[in-house]
This record gives structure tokens, C-alpha cells and sequence, in this order.
């Protein structure tokens, strides 16, 4: 009897080292809430902030010693989903570095700017949580935790116009979301008599037909994933909810929020299998180019930065679809090439937006293109940091966006998928207008008409803060180092996805 407890406890134990990354960021959420009610001071909060998501990434090496670990029903712990962990952390704690300038500027002191902090604590949180879910309960929840918070982030400077109106916007896309994903989970339960994703898979494993009402509650769900990424033909908000939010914010949504989809994604679609069903398979290509398109085509006409980049971020997911598709008969090669472009997405964005921020919170919003011109000859070194981020988003050798593209069009031809590997090249080649163009812009000789001699008394290093330009001097040099020797990093993403990677084997 001693020994049965005793193998309780220990089960028990392991079971909290896995979920020690959550547990700690969970518990760190706690100590803030008590902390503002104590005290209030931005520097503090923002400090402490950044120190949680440092402190929580350096639980994962022990989290590590337990995985993979079935926790319950809902969670599953693993090399996988503590490596985007990892990344979700990191892009979090780089958001914090640039927002903390961005929000003395654009933010009176005494109304209280602290629980910016605590809300995106609690989104990451959101975000852990979709990283290791396996189970429609976690998925569900994780989900909404996300995007209540990124709602009330995206409003959060509320005596602004657009803001609000972006957090409106956002708030009814997120109401969308979740009604076609509650609605397609309702049915994918009814059909497998199971809520959680393996569960939902034994349907495909039969090798009969696919009952049309689990075909159709998977297409629900696709939806409500496609609004949440902003696929084409779902991504009418993305640019109005990335030109009016916060730019710390945009560059949030489009790193960490948009990195934790596409984790449950891949783990969902592996998972179940959907892969192997021909129709889901070409639903799947259809979003692909649909996206490709549609975001190449809408942004060679953007004179916005963020514009531009939002349709960018369309076109990209569009890219790494090519990837996931990939999953479904060469496994291996697809969940590696699409874990590499999410970690190559989310520096190369971060880079972009973090150039805007640091820009924006010494001079006031700048986001237009006349706001960038000559650039270079006021402020070389963002300029040198957009420029580098702008050319790995076009795919240019020797920068990380290259290799990227080159691993997805590789499990894209290793699985065959020829015509969706050649639209990815079409789609790169037609992005090169609209990145050079802004490149140009950026060394035009003439000084922008914004930049006044009164402006130049704040535009040096010290204005943008060292935490800023540390952070966006380490994003530029992972994105460098990336384009000249991504070896080391696809070694640890073989390894960290070779569990999930079991999962399609052993369907065979």
C-alpha cells in the first residue's frame, strides 16, 4: 500500500516539473496583480515582467527532464511544445524591452500603464497553454485567454481613435472565431465520441469513408484557426487591427500570438490525421495560394508600414501552409520546415516592428512611408536593422528568411507538391517589389519631411533606450546567423519534434 502511494506521489511530482514553464508564468501573474495593488511604478512592473518570462524560460531545461509527459487528458508535454515555449517566451520578453519607451511616450503616467504588463503575462499565458494542449477543453481555453487579453491590449491607449476601433474590430473577429470553432469541435465529438485530438483521429484510422458531418465540423474548425492566423479569405482585419493597435502590440499578434495557432495547428492536424484525407489536403493548398496571393498582391499597394507588413504576414502563412501540407506524407521534413519558418518568422517581424517602435517612441507614431524617407542618414542604425529585416522577409540569401523558404520549398518538392512549391516562388519573387520599394525609401537622399532639427536632439541610441536597441541588435544578429548556419538550430527542432513526428509514423 506505502509503495502504490508512494508511485502516486512520484507520478505526481513529475506531472508539475513538466507544467513547472505554466505553473511559474501562472504564479509570477499572481505576484504582479498583488504587486500593483501595493505599488504602482511602470519601470517596476516592466522590469518585473520581463524577469517572469526570463525566470519561466529558464525553467525548461527541467520541465525537459520529465517530457514527454501525458499530464491528464489535456495537456501533453514535450521536446515540441517546450521548444515553443521557448519561442513564445522569448518574442514576449522582447515586446516588453520595446514597450516600456514606446508607452512613456504615448501614455500619461497618471492613468495608470501597469496592467499593460499583467495583460500580456496573461496572454503568453494563453499561448503556453496552446502549445502543449491536446484536448478540446485546452484548446478552447487557452484559445479564449489569448484573445480577451489581446483584446484589451489592442485598445489599451483608449483615449485614441483607433485603437478602440481596431480593439472593436479584433473583439468581433475573436466572437467569430470561437463560434465556428465551438461549433466544429460539437461536431467532431459527436462523430468520435472523444474531445481529445488522438481521440478525434481514430475516425481517419478506420479506413472508411470520413462521415460528412466530422468532414464538415473539421472545416469549422479550419475556419475559426483561419480567422485567428488571418488567412486569406479571412484576413480583412489584419491590417486595420495592425495599423491601429499599439505597435508593441501588432508585433505581438503577429509573433507570439500567431506562433501559439500554428503550434496547436500542426499538433492538431498530425494528431488527427487530417493529412491523409485528399479533400483536406486541397482545402488546405486552396488557403495556401489564396493567402500567397492575395497578400502580395494587396501590399504593392500599401503606402503604410504596418500595412505592408500585415499583408506581408498574410502572404507568409501562406508560405509555411506550403510546409504543414508537407506533414502529411514526407512527416518529418514537414514539421521541421514549418517550427524553422515560425522561428525565422517571428525574428524577421520582430526585427520590422521593433524598428517602428523604437522609431515611434521617440518622434511619435511613424508609420508611413514619407515618415521613413532618408532614413539612413538621420538614424543609420534602424535603418540597417529594417533594411536587414525587410531583405530576410523577401527571401534574400545569406539572411535567415532565405533558408526558411528553402526548407519549406524542399518538403514541399520532397513531398511532391509541386504546384504549391511553385507558387511559393512566384509569390517571393512578386515580394520583392514591395520590400525593395520601401528600401529605397529608406536611403532616398532626401531627409524626411517629419525629421525636424529639434526632432535630432532625441534621435540617438541613448533615446531609444539600451533594453530597445540590445533587443533589436540580437534580432539582427539571429537573423544573420540563421541565414549562414542554421545547422545547430534544425538539429534541436529534429530532435524536439521527433515525438510528434512518432504520432504520423505510427499511423503507417
Amino acid at each position: 500500500m506505502d509503495l502504490h502511494l508512494s508511485r502516486e506521489c512520484s507520478m505526481t511530482l513529475q506531472d508539475l516539473v513538466a507544467l513547472s514553464p505554466i505553473l511559474h508564468l501562472g504564479a509570477f501573474s499572481i505576484v504582479i496583480m498583488l504587486v500593483l495593488a501595493v505599488r504602482r511604478h511602470h519601470a517596476t512592473i516592466a522590469l518585473l515582467s520581463f524577469l517572469s518570462c526570463l525566470l519561466t524560460l529558464a525553467t525548461l531545461p527541467w520541465a525537459a527532464t520529465s517530457a514527454p509527459r501525458t499530464v491528464t487528458a489535456l495537456l501533453i508535454v514535450d521536446g515540441y511544445a517546450l521548444l515553443y515555449m521557448g519561442l513564445l517566451l522569448s518574442a514576449t520578453m522582447v515586446v516588453i524591452s520595446l514597450s516600456y519607451r514606446y508607452l512613456k511616450l504615448h501614455f500619461i503616467e497618471q492613468e495608470g500603464v501597469e496592467e499593460y504588463y499583467l495583460l500580456l503575462l496573461l496572454a503568453t499565458f494563453g499561448g503556453l497553454v496552446l502549445t502543449v494542449s491536446a484536448h478540446f477543453v485546452s484548446f478552447f481555453l487557452g484559445l479564449e485567454l489569448l484573445g480577451v487579453s489581446l483584446c484589451s491590449l489592442i485598445g489599451y491607449l483608449r483615449t485614441r481613435r483607433h485603437p478602440l476601433e481596431a480593439a472593436v474590430k479584433y473583439l468581433l473577429i475573436s466572437i467569430s472565431a470561437s463560434t465556428f470553432l465551438l461549433f466544429g469541435l460539437a461536431l467532431l465529438y459527436f462523430e468520435s465520441g472523444s474531445m481529445t485530438f488522438r481521440g478525434v483521429g481514430t475516425v481517419v484510422e478506420t479506413g472508411q469513408a470520413v462521415p460528412s458531418l466530422w468532414l464538415g465540423g473539421f472545416v469549422l474548425v479550419l475556419v475559426g484557426v483561419a480567422l485567428k492566423l488571418g488567412l486569406a479569405p479571412f484576413h480583412m482585419w489584419i491590417p486595420d487591427v495592425y495599423q491601429g493597435a499599439p505597435t508593441p502590440i501588432t508585433a505581438y499578434i503577429a509573433t507570439v500570438s500567431k506562433g501559439a495557432v500554428i503550434a496547436l495547428l500542426l499538433r492538431f492536424a498530425t494528431d488527427v490525421g487530417v493529412l491523409k484525407i485528399d479533400a483536406l489536403v486541397h482545402l488546405f493548398g486552396l488557403l495556401a495560394v489564396c493567402s500567397m496571393v492575395t497578400g502580395n498582391v494587396l501590399a504593392l499597394f500599401q503606402q503604410n508600414v504596418k500595412r505592408l507588413l500585415a499583408y506581408s504576414s498574410i502572404a507568409h502563412f501562406g508560405y509555411l501552409l506550403v510546409a504543414l501540407l508537407a506533414g502529411g506524407s514526407a512527416a518529418a521534413a514537414g514539421a521541421e520546415a514549418v517550427t524553422f519558418y515560425v522561428i525565422v518568422y517571428c525574428a524577421m517581424t520582430l526585427g520590422a516592428f521593433g524598428v517602428v517602435t523604437v522609431y515611434s517612441s521617440e518622434v511619435g507614431d511613424k508609420d508611413r512611408f514619407e515618415d521613413y524617407q532618408g532614413l539612413f542618414w538621420t538614424r543609420p542604425w534602424l535603418a540597417a536593422a529594417l533594411t536587414l529585416s525587410l531583405l530576410s522577409l523577401a527571401g534574400i540569401p545569406v539572411t535567415a528568411g532565405f533558408i526558411g523558404k528553402f526548407y519549406a520549398i524542399a518538403a514541399g518538392v520532397d513531398a511532391g507538391l509541386w504546384w504549391l512549391v511553385l507558387a511559393l516562388i512566384g509569390n517571393s519573387v512578386v515580394s520583392l517589389y514591395y520590400y525593395l520599394r520601401l528600401i529605397v525609401t529608406l536611403f532616398d537622399e532626401e531627409p524626411a519631411p517629419a525629421t525636424l532639427p529639434h526632432e535630432r536632439a532625441v534621435q540617438s541610441t541613448e533615446a531609444a533606450g539600451w533594453t530597445a536597441v540590445f533587443s533589436l541588435g540580437l534580432v539582427a544578429s539571429i537573423i544573420l546567423l540563421l541565414g549562414v548556419y542554421p545547422g545547430p538550430l534544425m538539429e534541436f527542432i529534429r530532435d524536439s519534434v521527433s515525438n510528434l513526428v512518432m504520432v504520423v509514423v505510427q499511423r503507417r
